[in-house]
């Protein structure tokens, strides 16, 4: 009877673990159920960083099983190959995609593209998207011609293409690309180019979540927690490489950099220029490996630079200085290419300023530079030319002098002179002073 009662306790006490493991998971299973909502932000020029910052974040959200990724764009456009390489990453997401523009953002240029292939475009009360028209690196627009026409017809097949697939205003859409179209998120929302406007992102995960989209192809129950959020951020090396890959940015790395290396050459022995000229150069490189540069624009850069480094050195009126920046100015136009009619609008305020700027300050310095190079030698053996000397022991024509309170030996450069006499160095040959003359005490 004993034994039969300790083998009915032990069945219970199996049967409880069993039933409790059983409750555990079917509760891990309606947790998982609501998966994580991944935010990641999206600010700054578009390229080749931020291309590849949005395929590693998918790919970090589509294996934590994420019910939802939320990126915060804010942008002012960028180039149409790293545009293209997002819009086919969002689009090929296992994963639901909201874009949303924050307060303060704005989602131009490029960004229009990249909220048109979301699954769920929302914006913030202040905000706008839209000014799409295809530009060259430089800010203006596309010569007329068959490049023009393919670049714009290129772009909007791309741009009816995603409005297509997210059943958004097709017309309004193309409107952005064909007549720069720019609308505030009231405007976006009633023309059916946005799906939300929401505040905050509490807000917005509130009208996203529960929403039926097509991610890969099929419907889609958006089902997250907005209490589990994932927040994701650029690494510091992204984030410099980011910073690094700005036209404006790139530019000034690389003309400040020309500038330190030339006036380190003609003027050697510091080391600091020279040091600050090759950093400056190596971070410009690393921007423009990011970007699409043109060689001819890089020459005319040390072409100006060669220029102004001439006037240093020829002692001007600082005329071809003007020349030089204004060469270094037609340089930054023509650094950055476009060969698919880049989104990319390069400030030519940001330009021309920081081309000015910069110029003067290296002028001011060629002065001080040419001063010195123009300046009397005080130290070394040059240093002693038009010293007065008393000769120590008779010159006929060799013998010593005192110099600074140095003994020297010296040679009279006509007849002779006497001790006690005293005479003024007028060339050095060697270790000897060469002396003529009489001065007096």
């Amino acid at each position: 009877m004993k034994l039969k009662f300790m083998k009915f306790m032990k069945c219970g006490y199996l049967n409880g673990i069993v039933f409790a493991l059983a409750l555990l998971m079917a509760c891990s299973g309606r947790a998982q159920a609501a998966g994580q909502v991944v935010v990641a932000p999206l600010s700054g020029t578009v390229g080749v960083q931020m291309e590849q910052f949005v395929a590693e974040t998918i790919a970090h959200a589509e294996d934590g099983k994420a019910g939802l990724i939320v990126f915060r764009l804010d942008t002012p456009g960028g180039l149409v190959e790293a545009t293209r390489g997002i819009t086919q990453a969002i689009l090929s997401s296992k994963v639901p995609v909201a874009m949303w523009v924050p307060p303060g953002g704005r989602a131009a240029s490029a960004g229009a593209f990249m909220m048109q292939a979301a699954h769920i475009a929302a914006m913030s009360p202040g905000t706008n998207i839209g000014a799409a028209h295809p530009v060259v690196a430089s800010g203006g627009d596309v010569p007329d011609g068959d490049m023009k026409t393919k670049v714009t017809n290129d772009l909007l097949a791309q741009m009816r293409s995603l409005t297509q697939l997210r059943g958004r205003n097709e017309e309004v859409a193309q409107q952005m690309i064909m007549e720069s179209l720019s609308l505030t998120a009231s405007e976006a929302l009633q023309e059916g180019v946005v799906d939300i406007v929401a505040n905050d992102l509490g807000s917005l995960l509130l009208a996203s979540i529960g929403r039926t989209v097509i991610v890969d192809g099929r419907p889609m129950k958006i089902e997250a927690s907005a209490e589990l959020i994932d927040a994701v951020e650029m690494t510091g090396r992204e984030k410099l490489i980011q910073f690094l890959s700005s036209p404006d940015i790139a530019y000034l790395l690389l003309m400040g950099g020309m500038l330190a290396l030339f006036y380190e050459i003609i003027t050697p022995g510091g080391f600091v220029l020279g040091v600050t000229g090759a950093i400056m150069l190596l971070l410009g490189g690393i921007g423009l490996k990011m970007l699409p540069f043109n060689w001819a624009g890089i020459a005319l850069v040390g072409a100006g630079v060669i220029v102004m480094g001439v006037d240093l050195l020829i002692g001007g009126m600082g005329l071809l200085s003007l020349l030089g920046i204004a060469v270094m100015i037609a340089g930054g136009v023509f650094l950055f290419r476009a060969p698919g009619g880049e989104l990319l609008n390069v400030s030519m305020g940001v330009m021309t300023g920081m081309t000015l700027t910069l110029g003067l300050c290296f002028a001011l310095f060629a002065v001080i530079i040419a001063k010195s190079l123009r300046s009397k030698v005080i130290t070394g053996q040059q240093g002693l030319i038009g010293l007065d000397v008393e000769i120590t022991e008779d010159l006929n024509p060799e013998g010593m002098v005192r110099c600074h309170g140095e003994v020297w030996r010296a040679r009279a450069g006509a007849g002779s002179l006497r001790k006690g006499e005293h005479a003024v160095v007028v060339a050095t040959k060697g270790i000897t002073l060469i002396v003529s003359g009489k001065a007096g005490r």
